[in-house]
């Protein structure tokens, strides 16, 4: 069976990579739980309580032939105030540090998570040849991300290294985010308090919503291909956006509790983001991936698992 590591594994993505392909492949979550859980991962799963920057809790590991990368500072707000500085640096060292580790240790694939952000607000379907301009750190960590995966790859070109721009991505396990967690999570975790959600505007404006299970489902197809996919960059969505007023219509038919979103002027000025959809041909053409969660179906089965007592301290304005 093939050997996975899973850096930041215990959090959003990791568990949910890890809890899916279990029994597919043999994995290793590392996480510091800055941003994770342990008790998202399916007790079967090995864990390992360690930072992505260090060499010697890598090497706690053990030879793994592939390693999914989705540790290091992970959203915008998180580059605010006192956070600027700290996030440049777990961000682009964790990164280097593991592509570091992975050829001194011959994995054949590191496959890491970019962003939509690098986009901004470029034209619409975003496809991943338009030239882009990061609005915010986080997306600069991003664009530093793929920019060292293709000089890393042309000097070590035995070792792909495979980026992924994650458009709004949504799903169960997002709570020890809290405050850093997507929109869906933190109206659904709202309208569960019985408050009632936030919205900016109007409610018109679009992001490609994508199940943590279609996100896992493009990162599994890139490590099991047979194709050289050198330092390739793929789009992972549904192809499609979804205003935000669609996603307060799904949830107060999910919990039907009579709450409702209240609707403000929009305060941000600059660098807001009125549209989003994905052109995911690339991936579709290159992986075979095709996007089969429906919005209403994933939002569904979020509330259902909805686990109030283990969210971390949340502001719901902070991903609008």
């Amino acid at each position: 069976m093939q050997k996975v590591l899973v850096t930041g594994g215990a959090g959003f993505i990791g568990s949910n990579f890890c809890n899916i392909n279990q029994g597919k492949f043999e994995i290793t979550a590392l996480d510091n739980l800055f941003l994770g859980d342990e008790r998202n991962l399916d007790k079967t799963i090995k864990f390992i309580k360690g930072d992505a920057c260090k060499t010697e809790d890598l090497n706690k590991v053990g030879p793994v032939d592939y390693v999914v990368h989705l540790a290091g500072t992970s959203s915008a707000p998180m580059f605010m105030g006192d956070g600027l500085v700290k996030g440049y640096v777990n961000s682009i060292e964790s990164f280097l540090t593991v592509l570091e580790w992975a050829r001194k240790n011959s994995v054949k694939k590191v496959v890491y998570a970019s962003t939509s952000s690098l986009y901004g607000n470029n034209p619409l379907p975003l496809t991943e040849t338009q030239h882009v301009t990061p609005l915010n750190h986080y997306a600069v960590t991003k664009q530093v991300y793929e920019h060292a995966g293709a000089c890393y790859n042309k000097v070590y070109p035995d070792m792909d290294i495979i980026g992924f721009r994650f458009m709004s991505v949504y799903g169960p396990n997002e709570e020890a985010k809290g405050e850093f967690a997507n929109l869906v999570s933190q109206f659904c975790w709202d309208m569960g308090r019985g408050l009632s959600p936030v919205i900016y505007g109007d409610g018109s404006q679009t992001r490609d919503f994508t199940n943590v299970k279609d996100v896992v489902q493009g990162l599994t197809l890139a490590i099991e291909t047979d194709k050289k996919l050198g330092a390739d960059v793929f789009n992972i969505g549904t192809g499609k956006g979804t205003s935000l007023n669609d996603i307060a219509t799904a949830l107060e038919k999910a919990f039907a509790n009579g709450v409702k979103a209240t609707y403000i002027n929009n305060p941000v000025k600059e660098g807001y983001v009125r549209g989003q959809h994905a052109d995911i041909s690339k991936i579709q053409k290159v992986l075979g991936y095709e996007a089969k969660v429906k919005l209403e179906e994933g939002i569904m089965e979020q509330v259902k698992n909805i686990r109030m007592d283990r969210i971390r301290k949340t502001s719901s304005d902070a991903l609008r």
